[in-house]
């Protein structure tokens, strides 16, 4: 079983910068990929970025160029360094992971775990 625990969401001013980590409970850290998805006040949860085994990366559109995922082996910890934010960036973000492939990386069911979320508000 693994266990994806979030953490580093607050309350931040609009051009402001805050970065997320996923603390992931389990040896074969390197065998899975990790995604950041997030859901806003009255939305449903939507992809922001992913992040493949082999390090490859595919974001949102929303958040190119503002975002970036990264992965750390040796602390079993996945990132997400989220600069130049918005307040259309407001939203709980939620860590998953799975062993499977790049396909479907952007669709919330193909998931097997999931973390509990953080919260992230941009306001002045």
């Amino acid at each position: 079983q693994v266990q994806l625990v979030e953490s580093g969401g607050g309350l931040v001013q609009p051009g402001g910068s805050l970065t997320l980590a996923c603390a992931v409970s389990t040896r074969d850290f390197g065998r899975y990929t990790y995604t950041w998805f997030r859901q806003g006040p009255g939305k449903g949860r939507e992809f922001v970025a992913y992040i493949a085994r082999t390090n490859e990366s595919f974001y949102a559109d929303s958040v190119k160029g503002r975002f970036a995922i990264s992965r750390d082996s040796a602390r079993h910890t996945a990132f997400l360094q989220m600069n130049s934010l918005k307040a259309e960036d407001t939203a709980v973000y939620y860590c998953a992971a799975r062993r499977v492939g790049n396909s479907y990386y952007a669709t919330v069911g193909v998931y097997d775990y999931w973390g509990q979320g953080t919260q992230v508000t941009v306001s002045s």
